[in-house]
């Protein structure tokens, strides 16, 4: 099994291209630390926090198996008809010579994935014997041929995972060290010698080790490889993440503004930066941002369909409204939990468009908003309004668009593109009004009216 993937895997980097299509982020750090595991024949283990593409990347190994393999016909452990293991493979080939009869079997079928859970039991990964089995076909049940095999044995000549090892009784852990180094397991007693031909793979959270269960020393010291996974490293890889994740065909034109797009990923690294409030230890999901972009994108959906319109656009103004894509991914320290889950989602999002807005304008160029809100001028944003009625509300506000302008022609200046407009444009004009609210320059009630500062609101 391991000189097979790894021959593919030569062949593969001969060739050149992705080795794992789909996994952004990890060309330079995760991806070469698999490919020298598999290169040196390794069992390996993933840890990371969640939803880091631990489950994706071993599901996405089995692109490195042959198409299809040979098996011994009605065999539960895939016995390889040149090299029967069992012993229902071992006399089929002797009673059968050349006619045994044979199957093929395609990469699917060569790869088992079990989620560890305390409850699991040594008859679920190893197997048990079967008394039904046994009468049936007179066997003792000390006879090999009256066990049941469990999933371990059923994954031979193929790949078997492990999702949250640590979440394995060590008495279960006993059982895959006993595989992996000795090839045999004793079922209610009765050895049985099974040198089965499998590539183990596990995945962990680093937590785990103290949190919920640990992995026993003999075993993680036969884990030939730990290797290290992480969150997007930068805005550029979580977007591209979240737009290939991300559920978008709803039927309608709905446009993400590019400038949208950047304030869900920076909600995430928000979030992973806030160690008061939120449990680092848990971790933020990339989960998060790509389902706040479909929760975004539902209310846009919402928004256009109710006007009878087949065209529409996600504002800044939806990722509030999807805060319910959020407050379920978020794991709050003591202090976070006194403000509230949504306050700190919430808070999360303007902290966001701060972020942005900071990164595209000074305070200065917005004294004139500020000011005009100040002197008592209101704007007030209605979530069903069209792009042309928000762009007039903008336009009544001085110096807004002039300011959005600006810094879209320096943008422009530096690194390319054009002056927003449409959708582009009304996303940027929200990111003002947003960002001086983040800034306590001026305010925001919850109906979506700009205004002057009130005290320490937002």
């Amino acid at each position: 099994m391991k000189d097979e993937i790894r021959e593919n895997l030569r062949a593969r980097l001969r060739e050149g291209g992705e080795l794992f299509p789909g996994i952004v982020g990890y060309e330079d750090s995760v991806v070469p630390r698999i490919v020298n595991a598999l290169l040196a024949r390794h069992d390996f283990i993933l840890l990371g926090l969640r939803g880091q593409a631990k489950s994706r990347i071993l599901r996405a190994l089995t692109s490195l198996l042959d198409e299809a393999v040979p098996v011994i016909a009605g065999s539960e452990v895939n016995d390889d008809p040149t090299r029967p293991i069992s012993a229902y493979g071992r006399e089929t080939v002797e009673a059968r010579g050349d006619e045994t009869p044979i199957e093929w079997i395609g990469r699917d079928r060569r790869y088992v994935e079990k989620l560890a859970t305390p409850d699991v039991t040594v008859a679920d990964l190893i197997g048990d014997l079967d008394p039904i089995k046994a009468a049936r076909g007179g066997h003792l049940l000390s006879d090999e041929l009256s066990m049941h095999f469990g999933l371990l044995p059923r994954a031979n000549r193929g790949i078997f995972a492990v999702n949250e090892l640590p979440d394995l009784s060590g008495k279960i852990q006993v059982a895959l060290f006993n595989v992996m180094e000795e090839g045999d397991v004793q079922i209610k007693g009765f050895p049985v010698r099974l040198p089965l031909d499998v590539l183990l793979v596990f995945s962990a959270n680093p937590e785990d080790y103290t949190a919920r269960g640990k992995i026993i020393t003999p075993l993680k010291d036969r884990i030939g490889s730990e290797i290290l996974t992480h969150y997007p490293r930068s805005l550029e890889e979580a977007e591209e993440i979240t737009r290939q994740e991300a559920w978008a065909e709803r039927g309608l034109e709905l446009e993400v503004p590019l400038l949208v797009r950047e304030v869900i990923e920076r909600v995430a690294f928000e979030a992973r930066e806030d160690d008061r409030r939120v449990d680092q230890r848990s971790g933020v999901s990339q989960r998060m941002p790509i389902t706040m972009l479909e929760a975004a994108l539902s209310n846009a959906e919402r928004r256009t369909l109710t006007r009878g319109e087949k065209r529409g656009a996600v504002r800044l103004a939806d990722l509030y409204a999807a805060l319910q894509a959020v407050t379920g991914k978020l794991e709050l320290e003591y202090e976070g939990e006194l403000e509230g889950v949504e306050s700190v989602a919430e808070d999360l999002v303007a902290r966001a468009c701060e972020s942005a807005f900071d990164e595209r304008f000074d305070d200065g160029d917005a004294a004139p908003v500020v000011e005009y809100f100040e002197g008592g001028g209101v704007l007030q944003i209605s979530e069903s309004a069209p792009e042309d009625l928000l762009l007039q509300g903008f336009a009544s506000v001085p110096g807004l668009l002039d300011m959005v302008r600006a810094s879209a022609a320096g943008r422009d200046a530096e690194a390319g593109g054009g002056t927003p407009e449409g959708a582009e444009l009304v996303a940027a004009c929200e990111l003002v009004l947003e960002g001086l609210c983040a800034r306590r320059l001026i305010s925001r009630t919850a109906s979506g009216a700009y205004a002057r500062r009130r005290g320490g609101a937002r």
